[in-house]
């Protein structure tokens, strides 16, 4: 009887080198990525204008319960593991959250003093549901209550400052093999990018790796400082229980 294969959802949000991550685990010759599944179905309820929205609700499954279907589905080329990048916020509240019972989940977050700038270059307008930090606890707090156990969370810094360390963690926490080729990958787009790619992938693009983790000097504007703010609970909460290496 093959085996049950693993399906993984990393739930992050904007700017939070989550693309990285992905590329990371892509590496791997026993994992299948797949890339935001829930994108277009977000972008079609919501009617935000991302850039290149209307390509990618005619490219890609609006539909979130046939994105569902997919995600419990067969991997991909019989591949082991399935790796599946989330925003956090795309998962709307009309959403049924029954299919995430089947997935081992982890949470990838990021200091809002070093996300926030990153996120209002692109949106000026966002608001803390952009940020996917209060998705990011609703479905963390889910885990933990089903499964009386805290799921992992790792920090973009630490892992920025350990790759080696931190995916060690993160992949001990998952009950997967470490694997070396994690580390470095190739430059260049993949096939499984989303049609977005084009938009938001070009530093990814031309990566062969983690990018070294240094301080930021951007100064957060006056008027986002009520929203730095609203973001440092569910933050701060996620990162005390974060995976640690030393």
């Amino acid at each position: 009887m093959q085996e049950e294969p693993v399906r993984i959802a990393m739930w992050s949000g904007p700017r939070n080198v989550s693309t990285a991550l992905m590329r990371s685990f892509g590496n791997r010759s026993d994992t299948h990525v797949v890339d935001e599944p829930l994108y277009a179905h977000y972008l079609k309820r919501t009617g935000l204008a991302h850039p290149g929205a209307a390509e990618v609700i005619a490219h890609h499954e609006t539909d979130w319960r046939a994105v569902v279907r997919e995600l419990c589905g067969p991997v991909p080329g019989g591949k082991r593991i399935s790796y599946q990048k989330h925003m956090a916020h795309h998962l709307l509240p009309e959403i049924d959250r029954g299919w995430l019972t089947g997935l081992r989940h982890a949470f990838l977050i990021r200091d809002p003093v070093e996300m926030l700038p990153s996120l209002i270059r692109v949106f000026p307008s966002a608001d803390i549901e952009d940020t996917g930090l209060l998705q990011q606890v609703e479905v963390f707090e889910r885990v933990k209550r089903e499964r009386g156990v805290t799921p992992p969370v790792i920090d973009a810094r630490d892992l920025l400052t350990d790759p080696r360390g931190m995916l060690g963690a993160l992949c001990a926490a998952l009950d997967v093999p470490f694997d070396e080729s994690m580390l470095a990958w190739p430059p260049g787009p993949r096939d499984t990018d989303g049609i977005w790619a084009r938009h938001w992938y070009d530093g990814v693009e031309r990566s062969s790796g983690f990018e070294r983790w240094r301080a930021r000097t951007v100064e957060l504007p006056e008027s986002f400082q009520p929203l730095y703010q609203r973001c440092l609970p569910p933050y701060e909460a996620l990162h005390a229980v974060r995976l640690r290496t030393d």
